[in-house]
């Protein structure tokens, strides 16, 4: 990469997820609500067949309780390929999620594995646009989300199923159009003045901003309706006769990695646990695409999370290209020598807060030597073609599993969890094998 280039990249990275920046941009839009005397409005994105829109919609009651904003709700589509490749494999795979992210917290939800059938989404979305009008809106569409997931039917009134079809249709076109334009992709998504918030993952950070501008009800701080997820780091007293493994699909293009790795060691060292690193190609290095919104969004959100996480972040020097190649060469490298993690968060902190060029010499041997490798084990890991292999079967591990993104993780044989939010599921695996006896003829 050039010189010139990566010193653009850094710019560009550091204007965007500036603080300042952020203030700067909350503020005017304050300012020109409050000199238009406009009621704050918080615009709400609901996908019908999305379990992650169900969860949400269990709390949008709850919020507009809480806070003095009109909640402004759109119907979307699935968002389309370009934005979430993979698309029968996203739906199982959240599904999935969403059913243990429901028992995590605590709420009683239908059972997303039994997807509803096209025909039941389509009456929905028909019947969801009279609904979306009303005052009891929110109400309404939870009735309406949890009937179509427990495989009821709905039938709107007053029209017959070619009108309300296209009534849905333009609904869904108008949402879709909106969301595309204020930059987002997702259903169960909030946007706010210029910000977006996915799902109860993301809520607690709209709540804090509510707050902050003075738009909670309640006069003395309340906590969030979903907390953001924090590891516990329980002391056990290991009873399991083999030490876990901890399976880290890994890739350096990743921020969400980044923001993984860390938590992810201190979660194999407290608990006693084998950390394998299994790196993979960067989505975009294995064909799939990752458009503008997309991308701009992952910086925000990562810029977030790196802030409640204490983690340097916003300095960023895309290593997209040869430079994860020689960086995945000299991670496969430092895994021989027992030096795999070190690397791995040398390179991911160089690239996504301290602005380090990868792809130049001296930048991968700033990485290499801060992980303990020397300049001869950088040459030796550049002339060794071996790690594309183990890239490849990492790969088709993961996509043997359901998955197809980074970071993932599973303990031994145990069902993989996905996205560095889900680390608190992990840490559950992981108690839940320490403290329990050895299931006969299991693997790691």
């Amino acid at each position: 990469m050039s010189v010139i280039k990566a010193a653009l990249g850094r710019a560009f990275t550091q204007t965007l997820t500036s603080p300042t920046l952020q203030r700067l941009r909350r503020g005017g839009h304050a300012v020109k609500r409050r000199l238009l005397r406009q009621t704050p409005e918080v615009h709400y994105f609901h996908q019908l067949d999305d379990p992650y829109s169900h969860l949400t919609a269990l709390h949008l009651q709850a919020f507009q309780a809480k806070y003095r904003v009109q909640l402004v709700p759109h119907l979307v589509p699935a968002p389309d390929a370009s934005a979430a490749p993979e698309q029968q494999k996203l739906r199982d795979w959240s599904c999935l999620d969403a059913d243990r992210l429901a028992l995590s917290l605590a709420l009683t939800t239908p059972d997303f594995s039994k997807q509803p059938s096209a025909p039941a989404v389509s009456a929905a979305q028909s019947a969801a646009v009279k609904i979306l009008s009303r005052p009891a809106w929110a109400a309404e569409l939870l009735e309406l989300s949890t009937a179509l997931w427990h495989g009821e039917s709905a039938h709107p009134a007053g029209q017959g199923p070619a009108e309300a079809s296209v009534v849905a249709h333009e609904a869904l076109a108008h949402g879709a159009a909106l969301r595309q334009k204020w930059g987002h992709y997702l259903g169960a998504t909030f946007y706010f003045e210029g910000e977006w918030y996915w799902g109860v993952d993301r809520l607690h950070y709209l709540e804090q901003r509510l707050s902050e501008a003075g738009l909670a009800r309640a006069a003395a701080p309340e906590p969030p309706l979903i907390p953001a997820p924090t590891l516990q780091f329980w002391p056990t007293q290991a009873s399991a006769k083999q030490r876990p493994v901890i399976h880290f699909y890994c890739s350096l293009r990743s921020p969400y990695t980044y923001l993984a790795a860390a938590q992810v060691r201190r979660l194999a060292e407290h608990y006693g646990a084998e950390l394998r690193l299994r790196f993979v190609l960067p989505m975009v290095m294995r064909g799939l695409p990752v458009p503008l919104a997309k991308r701009l969004y992952i910086l925000h959100d990562n810029k977030r999370e790196a802030k409640r996480l204490g983690v340097p972040f916003g300095s960023v020097v895309d290593p997209v290209g040869e430079p994860t190649e020689r960086g995945l060469a000299l991670l496969h490298k430092a895994i021989t020598l027992g030096k795999g993690p070190a690397l791995a968060e040398s390179f991911l902190q160089g690239v996504f807060a301290e602005g380090v060029d990868a792809g130049s010499d001296a930048g991968l041997l700033q990485i290499a030597n801060r992980a303990g490798l020397t300049a001869a084990d950088v040459a030796a890991a550049l002339a060794d073609s071996g790690w594309r292999a183990v890239a490849e079967a990492n790969r088709a591990d993961l996509f043997a599993r359901g998955l197809w993104g980074v970071p993932s993780f599973r303990i031994n044989e145990r069902p993989a969890v996905w996205g560095q939010d889900r680390l608190c599921m992990l840490e559950q695996d992981l108690i839940q094998t320490v403290t329990a006896p050895p299931v006969a003829g299991e693997t790691v």
